[in-house]
């Protein structure tokens, strides 16, 4: 799509955002799935080929494979149209990709010796047969393709931000509040681990498909050829396309497998959503810089600004990106009684809610390589709440076996800001033992950081 065409796009993933979401047509656009059904088409008549279920085939040959092979392999745009032209007449998408490659053993020279075997094309088959195959296919190159290495590079990313900043004290902050000290690269840590733990989820997940006739029985298949073994047959031609194969269905694939994607890529996008919000708050206190970038503008009116767009975009396309993918995830799996067609035009938009979850992703990790740690910042925030150690001190009073400690120390800190100088007053004024009150007076927010910066150099499981 030319700029002028993405102009007038009514969606932003094919309008502003076309040339980020360009990678996604090869498995979500009408011509991926037009492409995929058409290849479903052909392995299902190569199957019973290959079974002898054709009279005067008994197998097919090596260039016959080949040459059917070519159909899918080399379908183009022009194909498509050819396609959408004979679902003009037909009313049915499905159907039209039938008589395409029908047309292809009356039209091609090196099929022609197979025109006679095209009454196998679409045998015994449903229209939801071809369909649940086609976006089950589609959806397991994708994610083998993009959406994996997309979740794995921001998990390697944060680690990597994590492992460099391990050792970088930090103040927390509870309710939005000064809290016990932790560190950069821990804080870090938490999300490329959470994100990591969602990823292999949806790394993990089976993709089922069936290829089981208008019900789910074989009814069709059984009536032609009672003695053939069509679960076997069935059940190979799923795994053969790298989906796990549904036995037990009405006409329609249940979409229980694509449910569970959908809520799998929520949860990550869940996870990033919550890192964006909070990368977001350290830019705002300073803890974290932007990279300036010279000819970019970050405010119309005030020359001086660095926004975090990327975050904020990130966060907005995941708000849109989950509603579609929860939506599809509540849907699908309902159909009325053996089939409904409401699952057809909902399963359409499966790639708007992967292609808005792909945009934060790309956002995020475009903003990930722009940030960096503002140290003096974040060591100065620090210096100035040693009232966090009112924890520590409490605590060494338990252990001292001080009824009251928590209670000591909250009349002494709560609200209050606490110096280096007055937490030492503080400490000398407490009735401890003369070791904790060394212990608490050697101790400062930059080392009460408890194992943070094991944590963060922790490594990850491998992915």
């Amino acid at each position: 799509m030319d700029e002028s065409q993405s102009l007038l796009a009514i969606s932003p993933l094919d309008g502003r955002y076309a040339k980020q979401t360009q990678p996604l047509m090869d498995y979500f656009s009408e011509f991926a799935l037009i492409r995929a059904r058409i290849r479903v088409e052909v392995s299902w008549f190569i199957a019973l080929a290959e079974n002898g279920l054709i009279a005067g085939l008994k197998g097919l040959s090596a260039a016959q494979l080949e040459a059917l092979d070519r159909i899918w392999q080399r379908f183009d745009i022009n194909d498509a149209l050819r396609v959408k032209a004979l679902e003009a007449t037909t009313n049915h998408d499905v159907k039209a990709c039938e008589y395409f490659v029908r047309e292809c053993f009356a039209n091609r020279n090196e099929l022609a010796c197979l025109e006679r075997a095209s009454a196998f094309i679409h045998f015994a088959a449903t229209s939801e047969d071809i369909n649940n195959l086609s976006y089950g296919l589609l959806l397991r190159t994708f994610r083998e393709e993009k959406l994996v290495p997309t979740m794995g590079n921001l998990v390697t990313s944060l680690a990597n931000f994590a492992r460099a900043h391990a050792d970088l004290p930090m103040l927390s902050r509870t309710h939005g509040q000064s809290a016990s000290p932790t560190t950069l690269g821990k804080e870090f840590a938490v999300f490329a681990h959470r994100l990591r733990g969602a990823f292999g989820e949806v790394q993990a997940l089976p993709l089922p498909g069936k290829m089981n006739g208008a019900v789910g029985n074989f009814n069709a298949h059984l009536a032609a050829f009672p003695n053939i073994n069509w679960q076997k047959l069935s059940f190979d031609l799923v795994q053969s396309l790298g989906l796990e194969p549904q036995v037990l269905t009405t006409q329609i694939e249940p979409h229980d497998g694509i449910a569970r994607f959908c809520h799998a890529v929520m949860r990550f996008n869940s996870v990033l959503l919550d890192m964006n919000r909070d990368i977001w708050g350290y830019i705002s206190l300073g803890y974290l810089k932007q990279r300036r970038i010279d000819t970019e503008t970050g405010s119309s009116t005030m020359p001086h600004k660095v926004n975090p767009i990327d975050f904020e975009n990130s966060e907005g396309n995941l708000g849109v990106a989950n509603a579609i993918l929860g939506h599809l995830a509540e849907k699908l799996p309902i159909s009325r009684w053996q089939r409904d067609l409401s699952d057809s035009t909902s399963m359409r938009n499966l790639g708007v809610g992967v292609g808005h979850s792909w945009l934060a992703m790309k956002s995020a990790q475009r903003g990930l390589e722009k940030i960096e740690a503002n140290q003096e910042s974040i060591s100065n925030d620090l210096d100035g709440a040693w009232e966090v150690l009112a924890e520590a001190a409490q605590t060494l009073m338990r252990r001292e076996g001080i009824a009251d400690a928590y209670e000591q120390l909250k009349s002494l800190t709560r609200g209050e800001r606490i110096t280096e100088e007055s937490w030492h007053e503080l400490v000398s004024s407490l009735d401890l033992p003369r070791e904790a009150s060394a212990q608490l007076t050697k101790l400062m927010p930059s080392t009460y950081i408890g194992i943070a910066r094991e944590l963060a150099n922790r490594k990850l499981p491998s992915m």
